[in-house]
């Protein structure tokens, strides 16, 4: 799967999370996940409404999982994009990871920087980061390597968001007031 192909699966999950409102509204269940390695996976997934999407694809180029921020929905510190793409991704042995690529449609903040690391995720192609710059630095520092694609949809949405729900943005990134990475 090439950069740009798995940017967009992360980008559809951003931009229907943003289509349904980005409030808490849990829309339905599903009992597999789809498009991923493991359909027959009964663990429920989420459809649900926030802004920042992932995917997570193999070394064949293979959808292991994809998600979105769902802290808001579901009142969590934690299901951020990226992690909701490993949550996604079910159980896997640690091989599956290997020479993996997480597409995300913003820069990793410190937590997600760290799950991409903990499961040695190969590569991270990030869609924006004028929005918010994360763990780059130390996913490079530790062998990872960083692609920014600078994609205008990305930013746009994510401005979008931003300036519609500046309060759900800083508590996301752990601020009380708006940062800007790059001025």
């Amino acid at each position: 799967m090439d950069d740009a192909a798995g940017l967009a699966i992360a980008f559809e999950e951003a931009q229907a999370s943003y289509d349904e409102g980005g409030i808490p509204c849990v829309k339905k269940w599903k009992t597999a996940v789809d498009g991923c390695a493991e359909p027959s996976l009964t663990r429920p997934r989420f459809l649900l409404c926030t802004q920042i999407g992932a995917a997570l694809v193999d070394s064949s180029g293979k959808l292991l999982g994809r998600g979105h921020n769902m802290r808001v929905q579901l009142g969590s510190a934690i299901h951020h994009g990226e992690t909701s793409a490993l949550f996604n991704s079910g159980r896997l042995p640690a091989k599956a990871y290997k020479g993996s690529t997480m597409y995300t449609t913003l820069s990793p903040c410190d937590m997600c920087t760290g799950a991409c690391l903990l499961y040695g995720i190969a590569r991270v192609v990030i869609g924006e980061n004028r929005n918010f710059i994360g763990g780059e630095a130390y996913l490079k520092q530790r062998g990872v390597e960083v692609v920014v694609l600078d994609d205008d949809k990305c930013r746009t949405l994510m401005d979008k968001f931003i300036a519609e729900k500046p309060d759900v943005w800083n508590e996301d990134i752990g601020v009380e007031e708006r940062v800007y990475s790059k001025e």
